[in-house]
């Protein structure tokens, strides 16, 4: 897995480079404002990039802007935001399509270990958000009337799935058969109205709405 780093503090900087490395990540570029990440992604072509919403000169949203574009550009790159801050204004475009999308707040992530699986995921296409992120981002709103449809055991579920597992992880996790995981999801997808769609990423909606639902 390649990633360049856009990160304007130094420290921080160093230290994801140095953490990352020891896990066998190659960091093609480190840098520290959004014009210098646009065009470390153009040399390198990394498998995601790992993004601070505010770079110099403003520290406003340079990263996320930055972020938006490369989404534009570059449509197979996975994008992790890496913030304080959760940004509402333009973060929630980038969730329209939440195929290899992250967004993490630093101080919320204590093991390296599942900050490299979130990129992992999002390398692959998948998704690594914080409930809080979520939270703030929908309003908390509560589609109660679904999610209350659903079984015990299909929340089980969805709460590992929420956790970034596969359906053999899921199925490891509650002593069942992968068979009988992919009923649940099946399910799942029915009762929160997610039918079958080209452009649609069942998964990972089914995710958002339960994170949504446990943060409201």
């Amino acid at each position: 897995m390649r990633v360049v780093i856009a990160e304007d503090s130094a420290l921080l900087r160093d230290g994801l480079v140095q953490l990352l490395q020891l896990r066998d990540v190659e960091v093609a570029a480190a840098v520290s404002d959004a014009e210098a990440l646009l065009a470390a992604v153009a040399a390198h072509a990394p498998d995601v990039a790992v993004v601070d919403i505010r770079l110099p000169p403003t520290q406003s949203d340079e990263g996320v802007r930055a972020a938006l574009r490369l989404r534009r550009e570059h449509p197979g790159l996975g994008v992790l935001l890496f913030s304080q801050y959760v940004e509402t204004a333009h973060a929630a475009r980038l969730l329209t399509d939440p195929a290899g999308f992250g967004y993490l707040l630093k101080e919320r992530v204590v093991d390296i270990g599942e900050f490299v699986g979130a990129l992992e995921r999002v390398a692959a296409g998948g998704t690594a958000l914080d409930p809080e992120v979520v939270a703030q981002l929908f309003g908390a709103s509560r589609r109660a009337t679904a999610l209350d449809a659903l079984t015990p055991r299909e929340r089980e579920v969805l709460a590992l799935m929420a956790e970034g597992r596969t359906n053999h992880a899921v199925a490891t996790a509650l002593t069942v058969s992968e068979r009988a995981v992919e009923k649940h999801i099946a399910n799942i997808f029915t009762k929160l109205d997610l039918p079958p769609s080209e452009t649609g990423h069942r998964r990972v909606l089914a995710v958002l709405r339960y994170l949504e639902d446990t943060r409201a």
